[in-house]
């Protein structure tokens, strides 16, 4: 059953190690956005509880959380954000990484999101990517992205159940983003598609 309000979003997608997490990042210190990672989401709980000790066991083999307790940890996160006003979904486009990553999950996320675009970053140079997620992987110290084996894996995972999720979209809201050029060209691009999102967003609070 969907819910009676929806929260207005935008998803960022792509394959790992494209840059999501740091666009979104950025996007996240301009009034009006929101950014939400799951994977962040997922981090962030305590790997002694029972839910992080399954989670863990997912991403650490690269592979995906189960979908019902993916959505139950993202709606906790969601309604704890709004508790403490980090999250005003009146004023506030949520900028949405790492769900939806299958197919079914398209339609659990309709549930709760307006979903008003998708910024597709794309990247053609898969070992480009690798490398980049061994670098985050020290620079943060995650331990998911430290295992090359673990890493590829999560490529095989999202070219097979991931990827098609994009074709359960209107191709009229996917904004394609090449992702392999600077941090800086990347977001000037991705400020292209989702300004006109942020714009109606402003203008319909105006008018309530």
């Amino acid at each position: 059953m969907v819910q009676e309000q929806r929260y207005r979003s935008i998803l960022l997608f792509g394959p790992p190690g494209v840059g999501k997490g740091t666009q979104g990042g950025i996007l996240a210190n301009i009034p009006g956005f929101f950014h939400l990672s799951v994977g962040d989401v997922f981090r962030a709980i305590d790997i002694g509880s029972d839910n992080g000790k399954e989670v863990y066991d997912y991403i650490s083999r690269g592979e995906l959380v189960p979908d019902e307790l993916t959505f139950r940890i993202w709606k906790t996160a969601v309604d704890a954000y709004i508790a403490l006003s980090r999250y005003k979904p009146r004023e506030d486009l949520m900028v949405l990484d790492g769900m939806p990553r299958n197919v079914e999950q398209v339609g659990i996320v309709r549930e709760y999101l307006n979903i008003q675009g998708i910024v597709y970053l794309e990247c053609s140079d898969q070992e480009d990517m690798v490398h980049r997620i061994r670098r985050r992987a020290i620079r943060e110290n995650r331990t998911d992205d430290a295992n090359e084996d673990v890493i590829r894996r999560r490529f095989s995972v999202y070219d097979e159940i991931t990827a098609p999720v994009l074709e359960q979209f209107d191709a009229s809201i996917v904004h394609r983003v090449d992702a392999n050029g600077s941090p800086a060209e990347v977001f000037y691009s991705i400020l292209a598609s989702v300004i006109p999102v942020q714009n109606e967003l402003f203008a319909a609070n105006q008018n309530d």
